[in-house]
């Protein structure tokens, strides 16, 4: 095992890192921006290294900057968190030729699954299911009229490279394709990603369910269960549970045998995710894409199975031999707390005046800020992860009602009013809810 690990990240997830890093008695080193001095990470950890500037470009994303903290600072290994280098094969490159460990899979991995288009091709020949839709890249949109036209519509369109969600739109006709087309290829453009675009069949009622697995030292890849990421705004997640209530124990097995089969054929060593779009009425499911990374939703997988799963991330990538998969028990939800008005979900960043967290029984905080930070326009607004366990998904809910409503956070906007709302909507509490929910909620 390795004696020190930089964390090339902010906020929360930097914060959780830190944690079990120095819970292993590892030295933990975080790196931060001048908009983020404040940030409990930044305190909490053995050593802090000033990268730069608020704006990413000149901070977290400089990948000289974070090479050269890294060598100043005697890290042994790097863990990039998501986001960010998360799932930058180049920069995953840089860590190893550094002479660093890379905490994630091998940088071949991470490139052959960031192309949506290779990715699902891989996993169609892997045997893992796959939507109706384009094999090779769509460069202008009269090849998209013609593929869309073959797939049958409505179909989703989205660029071939990236993740979140950004730049997909469902189009119903040729004249919504054009719309659809031209904002794909905007986001990919400011992004910096491939301009690329990837078609593929809608599905109506869908529901979006991933799985988690660990690609262990000895190459053997197990799967940890699955988690219901279906409450979403604008493609993006809010709230996810494990286990998902809308699919049946014969679907999750194939979908955990599917997942296993697809961390399989590409080598996969570490923490990662596979995410699939399940039909809800024909209880059928497809792959959507594979995330090489820690996701942001893990402390729900935690919370049933018991497994840490950045210790897991740890010593695989120190190539220790890890244990057999525990079986999970109970149901856990995630809420994400985001600096952002709770109806139309845009942020309000600003400074916390007050900021009480919720505990009890059964409620974990992971969060990023503290009374008396601010909450910058610079990053990604997300404050903090609620997660509640329950024995049974109603003694869950009732400890995301109680938790929801015990969290008080004046200064910034936050859409804890919307989790309070969710909590009672009657879709959601069913369980028998789609990723169209949100939309309907806000209609």
């Amino acid at each position: 095992m390795f004696e020190s690990v930089l964390v090339a990240n902010r906020g929360e997830i930097a914060r959780r890192i830190i944690r079990t890093v120095q819970r292993m008695g590892l030295r933990a080193i975080a790196v931060y921006s001048e908009a983020d001095a404040d940030l409990p990470f930044v305190r909490e950890a053995d050593e802090a290294i000033l990268l730069g500037p608020a704006n990413p470009a000149h901070s977290y994303l400089d990948a000289a900057k974070v090479l050269e903290a890294a060598r100043v600072s005697g890290a042994q290994a790097v863990h990039p968190g998501y986001g960010f280098f998360s799932e930058n094969a180049v920069f995953a490159r840089a860590v190893v030729d550094a002479g660093l460990i890379w905490i994630g899979p091998s940088p071949e991995a991470i490139e052959r699954m960031g192309d949506k288009i290779n990715a699902r091709n891989l996993m169609e020949a892997a045997g893992v299911p796959v939507a109706a839709g384009t094999r090779e890249p769509v460069t202008g949109l009269e090849e998209a009229v013609v593929a869309a036209a073959g797939i049958g519509y409505p179909v989703m369109v989205k660029t071939a490279g990236g993740g979140g969600g950004i730049g997909m739109g469902v189009a119903h006709d040729e004249a919504g394709l054009a719309k659809a087309f031209e904002q794909a290829s905007r986001a990919a453009s400011r992004f910096g990603g491939t301009p690329a675009i990837l078609l593929e069949r809608y599905i109506e009622r869908a529901r979006h369910v991933e799985v988690q697995i660990l690609g262990l030292a000895d190459g053997t890849v197990v799967a940890l269960g699955e988690r219901d990421c279906s409450v979403q705004r604008r493609h993006q997640k809010v709230v996810e549970e494990t286990p998902s209530p809308g699919i049946t124990p014969q679907l999750r097995e194939r979908m955990l045998a599917a997942a296993v089969r697809a961390g399989e054929a590409v080598g996969y060593l570490g923490a990662g995710t596979v995410e699939c779009l399940v039909d809800a009425d024909k209880q059928d499911f497809v792959f959507l894409e594979m995330n090489t990374r820690l996701q942001v939703e893990h402390p729900v997988t935690e919370l049933v199975t018991g497994v840490d799963l950045v210790e897991q991330q740890l010593r695989i990538a120190a190539g220790e031999k890890t244990g057999p998969a525990p079986a999970a028990r109970g149901h856990a939800i995630e809420f994400r707390v985001y600096a952002e008005d709770p109806k139309r979900f845009f942020p309000g960043p600003g400074k916390i005046d007050i900021w009480a967290e919720p505990s009890g029984e059964g409620v974990r905080v992971d969060s990023g800020y503290a009374e008396g930070n601010t909450v910058t326009p610079f990053y990604d607004p997300l404050m903090a992860k609620l997660c509640v366990f329950g024995q049974t998904r109603q003694e869950a809910l009732e400890r995301a009602r109680q938790a929801v409503a015990d969290f008080k956070v004046v200064g910034p906007k936050d859409n804890l009013p919307f989790c309070a709302e969710l909590l009672e909507h009657p879709e959601f509490v069913s369980g028998d809810y789609d990723t169209g929910l949100v939309a309907r909620m806000r209609a």
